[in-house]
């Protein structure tokens, strides 16, 4: 629910509801589950503007705790979102994260395949 809640805040540009939501749903997750990759997706998205360093850095921890087979595409999709959200912030976390997402395999479907 907090995720949900969340990621209304964020899309009614409601930053910090959405950030104290978003930390919220973390908090409640297993670090390194689904879960807790969409609300620390959604905690960076809400902190993209205010804090670039910070939202890039959770990104990279998304990627560094889950692998490329197991990131979701729903997550996968947060990543993008908060790749545009970053596109003109200095910062070479933001960078980082860029290289990162570049480089990221592409999705593996039920089958254990990869689109050609």
């Amino acid at each position: 629910m907090a995720l949900h809640q969340a990621e209304a805040h964020l899309a009614l540009g409601r930053f910090d509801q959405a950030r104290s939501r978003a930390e919220s749903s973390a908090a409640s997750c297993t670090i390194g589950t689904p879960g807790w990759a969409a609300a620390t997706l959604v905690l960076a998205q809400a902190e993209a503007s205010a804090q670039p360093s910070d939202a890039a850095q959770r990104g990279m921890d998304v990627l560094d705790r889950i692998p490329p087979s197991r990131l979701r595409s729903t997550a996968r999709t947060r990543l993008k979102r908060l790749d545009r959200l970053l596109s003109d912030r200095p910062a070479d976390s933001v960078g980082d994260l860029r290289e990162r997402l570049n480089t990221l395999p592409p999705p593996v479907d039920a089958h254990g395949s990869a689109p050609v």
